[in-house]
């Protein structure tokens, strides 16, 4: 409060309230068609009317394409936007397009997938070779007997998914598990396609005993995959087929509650929308923000899918 003497009266005059900076941050996905990303952008938005001095800008490809998502960003730099979060398609392009926005003055996160070698400030997201090495964990406790097994993969330029592969295989190796050759499939994140490259493996090996999609794609189209399953319910039900399958999305928990696959491993995308608003706000604040801030796994059966639908 400020005090003004005029003509011998002192009048006290309130100070004018700062106006709270306000921001807009952009969540830049592989692809808009992913329903993976709508429960990051629900999470991102959701954060951001709590924060109430954010605005989250939820815009990506709406198919997997790097030089889609790299002209987006180009965009975004241009419009001159306070912060962006990236899930990278591709490091190698993505690498130059998050140097142009640090160039600019735009700090950069990632999530999901990441480019470390870039000039990002940090990651949000799951510890991506612990992600496989789940995955093939859990094929081993449903099958410890092995077999031939297959993996389906999203696109080949991203690290995210190569380090889960790695994982599924590192769990597997020196077990009875052999992986088939032409494996992994990469379906480029196409759920339609994803749900053919399951049905093309299992017919270029017939005696296939797992299917271990490394991401959630064959699920999010619930009718194909019910498709496949059904066609191969026989060997799905005497336990000669196990699919293990990444991501537990409600559509995925419904699968698996009702029999269309074996187990799930999950990631907490909602959690990720989060944590990119808090950590480009603290950034743009000036604070310190860790590196790399995992957000945790969830392993799913039927023993406890009911309570994760919950």
């Amino acid at each position: 409060m400020k005090k003004l003497l005029l003509a011998g009266v002192t009048i006290a005059m309130m100070a004018t309230p700062a106006i709270a900076q306000t921001y807009k941050f952009a969540v830049v996905p592989k692809a808009m068609n992913n329903p993976f990303f709508d429960v990051a952008r629900d999470g991102c938005l959701k954060r951001a009317k709590e924060l109430g001095n954010v605005e989250c800008i939820y815009k990506g490809p709406i198919e997997h394409e790097p030089a889609t998502q790299a002209q987006i960003i180009q965009d975004f730099i241009t419009q001159k936007v306070d912060g962006l979060a990236i899930s990278v398609a591709d490091v190698a392009s993505m690498t130059k397009s998050i140097e142009a926005a640090t160039a600019a003055g735009i700090p950069v996160i990632t999530f999901d997938a990441d480019a470390p070698g870039s000039k990002r400030i940090a990651y949000i997201g799951t510890n991506n070779k612990d992600f496989g090495l789940a995955l093939g964990k859990q094929l081993l406790q449903l099958r410890p007997e092995g077999g031939k097994y297959a993996m389906v993969s999203g696109g080949p330029g991203a690290k995210n998914l190569a380090e889960r592969v790695d994982g599924v295989r590192e769990a597997l190796k020196g077990s009875k598990w052999v992986e088939v050759q032409g494996s992994p499939t990469f379906c480029n994140d196409d759920s339609t396609l994803a749900v053919q490259q399951m049905s093309d493996l299992r017919t270029a090996t017939p005696d296939l005993a797992a299917i271990v999609p490394v991401g959630g794609w064959p699920m999010f189209a619930p009718e194909g995959f019910k498709a496949f399953v059904n066609k191969n319910k026989k060997d799905i039900d005497s336990g000669k087929l196990t699919l293990v399958v990444a991501d537990t999305l409600k559509m995925q928990l419904e699968l698996l509650r009702d029999g269309y696959s074996n187990a799930l491993t999950g990631q907490r995308p909602f959690e990720m929308g989060e944590k990119s608003m808090d950590t480009l706000l603290a950034i743009k604040k000036g604070q310190k923000v860790p590196e790399v801030i995992y957000t945790g796994l969830d392993l799913v059966t039927k023993d406890n899918v009911a309570q994760l639908l919950k």
